[in-house]
């Protein structure tokens, strides 16, 4: 008897270290994709895109940033308009997306492995990016399709499929590449990344195991996910902006009570974007083009810009121009990078939690914790940050599986969106008890198999969008609506 009990142990754990090999295996070879081949296709898309963008639309993501706020304001609403959600829903169900992890465990790891320089190039994405947003969003509601029961449906994989009489089959195998890497994506972005984020934090603050957490998380995302987008979109326009305005207000108290840190931690966040950081202290530190590698990915897994997710939430939107919603989509950048990450950022530098060698959530909540110690309050900055993370997180993945049910849609027909919601709900749960650095590593994958194909879409769509921009503002100068 005992002798097969040992042989059974034995055979457990010679399998546990199969396994163990396995994933030491796999996260090698997707590191290995991430800083040779994804990470460096990026780079070399992401922002010329977005430049050449900026210049052919004339700055448009700035010059006409007065209209855009007038149309997010719902200056142009009207229920005849074709689609599900007015034009603050669309904005604040993609923002729920964007608006997560990437603002409180992406800016530290940024920070951790590229230095403070990171931050900069963080901002240079979402500069670029909020052009981006506005060229595949406007694209999105022009090429998208009506659903046999007469809800919305669109995203890059309806724009690239529209390139086919350029094309030709190409453009099919693009639409289908994005299609995959979207769930793909779904999955892992919008999804483990979320729950693994928001397990780690109930189990550092409050000692709940991960296992308990996986269980409750999943159950409340298949409680509204089911509902389909109107009750996304119900639940996010209250969330997000209540969410956001009390994390920026708290950071802003911190960055307020170190006023004299503002300055040197604006001067060394530019100074190491070109020199990056000695590997020295408690934090990982980069060369050059670490630092910028890592600002551009974190900026990327933030706001998603070119990546081609929003899209599939702002083409559900009513609006009978395809270009007002575009200029809608601009803003997330604005308010998830260069607002909120900023926030984020200026709290772990100007406390100097970023010298501290912490990894992900712990670095952030160790600059809220030194921050509201000067007013002893340091007890309650746990709290404020795991609640924080806990409701960007939790937004993120409802936001999310609406965008993988497009996805699905796509490629298997609207048979299949029952199914993945439940298929869904179980990466929720195996995300909260994986481990986090395999987690993010696939999450760094899966963006550049939906950015690559979108960005490679929107070139070959530029004409396109140059005639519906100046189409849309000459409608406007005529009706005399624009200001």
């Amino acid at each position: 008897m005992e002798l097969v009990c040992l042989a059974e142990i034995r055979t457990l754990c010679m399998e546990a270290n199969w396994i163990d090999s396995f994933l030491q295996a796999l996260h090698s070879g997707i590191d290995w994709y991430n800083s040779y081949i994804g990470g460096v296709l990026i780079i070399v898309l992401l922002i010329p895109v977005g430049i050449f963008f900026t210049i052919k639309l004339r700055l448009l993501q700035l010059t006409r940033i007065g209209h855009t706020f007038r149309i997010i304001a719902g200056k142009f609403d009207n229920k005849k308009d074709k689609g599900d959600v007015n034009h603050f829903k669309a904005l604040t169900t993609a923002l729920s997306a964007t608006v997560g992890t990437g603002n409180i465990v992406g800016v530290s790891l940024a920070i951790l492995y590229g230095g403070p320089g990171a931050i900069f190039w963080m901002w240079v994405t979402a500069f670029f990016g909020m052009i981006l947003k506005l060229v595949e969003n406007t694209l999105a509601v022009k090429y998208r399709v009506i659903n046999s029961d007469g809800t919305v449906s669109g995203g890059p994989m309806y724009y690239l499929k529209a390139l086919k009489p350029k094309i030709g089959k190409t453009a099919t195998v693009l639409a289908t590449v994005f299609a995959i890497a979207a769930v793909l994506c779904s999955l892992g972005t919008g999804n483990m990344a979320q729950s693994n984020s928001m397990a780690e934090a109930l189990l550092d603050t409050y000692q709940i195991p991960k296992l308990v957490s996986a269980l409750v998380i999943t159950g409340f995302v298949l409680l509204i996910v089911v509902g389909g987008l109107k009750r996304i979109a119900n639940v996010t326009s209250r969330l997000v902006p209540i969410m956001a305005i009390f994390y920026v207000l708290l950071s802003l108290l911190i960055i307020g009570m170190n006023y004299d840190q503002i300055l040197p931690a604006f001067g060394l966040i530019f100074r190491n974007a070109f020199t990056g950081t000695a590997a020295t202290g408690g934090f990982v530190g980069s060369a050059f083009i670490m630092t910028m590698l890592m600002g551009v990915r974190r900026g990327l897994f933030s706001n998603e810009a070119g990546q081609g997710s929003s899209p599939m939430a702002h083409a559900a939107a009513k609006t009978e121009y395809p270009v007002r919603e575009g200029l809608v989509a601009s803003i997330e950048p604005l308010v998830d990078t260069i607002i909120i990450c900023t926030m984020t950022a200026l709290v772990i530098i100007t406390t100097g939690a970023w010298k501290s060698g912490e990894e992900g959530v712990r670095m952030t909540l160790l600059g809220f914790e030194t921050g509201l110690a000067k007013i002893q309050m340091g007890q309650i900055a746990k709290h404020v940050v795991t609640i924080g993370l806990m409701l960007f997180a939790f937004s993120t993945i409802i936001s999310w599986s609406y965008y993988g049910t497009r996805a699905v849609q796509y490629l298997i027909g609207e048979k299949a969106i029952k199914p993945y919601y439940y298929f869904y709900s179980l990466f929720v749960l195996l995300g909260a008890v994986g481990r986090l650095d395999l987690v993010w590593s696939f999450v760094d994958m899966v963006i550049t198999f939906m950015t690559i194909p979108n960005l490679i879409g929107l070139i070959l769509l530029a004409p396109v969008m140059k005639q519906e921009v100046d189409k849309y503002f000459a409608a406007m100068k005529e009706t005399k609506t624009l200001y």
